[in-house]
């Protein structure tokens, strides 16, 4: 809503689209992480080792397509991606291969597991 008072501000909207211009975007390596075990107590299970639950999910490393704004950034330095969460930079990023970690995530994916 644009806050115009204008019948088309006053209007529901579904979605908003956020956008990187591909011919300006900068890449990125982004780290996404999750929950270390695929259970809530790895421990209860006195039959089994602790080890067999591991979340093989629990890292996930894709490319991202960021803003140009971002080619500067400094080790530790924070910041919220949109819809995704809030991630820092690892401290193996370099201007020429920029990582982020997710460090907390927006959506609750453990509650959904059972």
């Amino acid at each position: 809503r644009s806050g115009s008072g204008t019948e088309e501000s006053m209007r529901k909207v579904k979605g908003t689209l956020h956008w990187v211009s591909a011919k300006h975007a900068i890449e990125a390596e982004v780290r996404l992480y999750d929950r270390l075990f695929s259970v809530d107590s790895p421990d209860a299970d006195k039959e089994k080792d602790f080890l067999d639950f591991l979340n093989p999910e629990s890292l996930k490393i894709v490319t991202a397509y960021l803003e140009p704004g971002l080619k500067n950034v400094q080790p530790g330095d924070k910041f919220q991606f949109q819809r995704l969460g809030y991630f820092n930079v690892d401290k193996e990023s370099t201007q020429d291969h920029l990582v982020f970690n997710r460090t907390v995530t927006l959506r609750d994916s453990w509650g959904g597991k059972e």
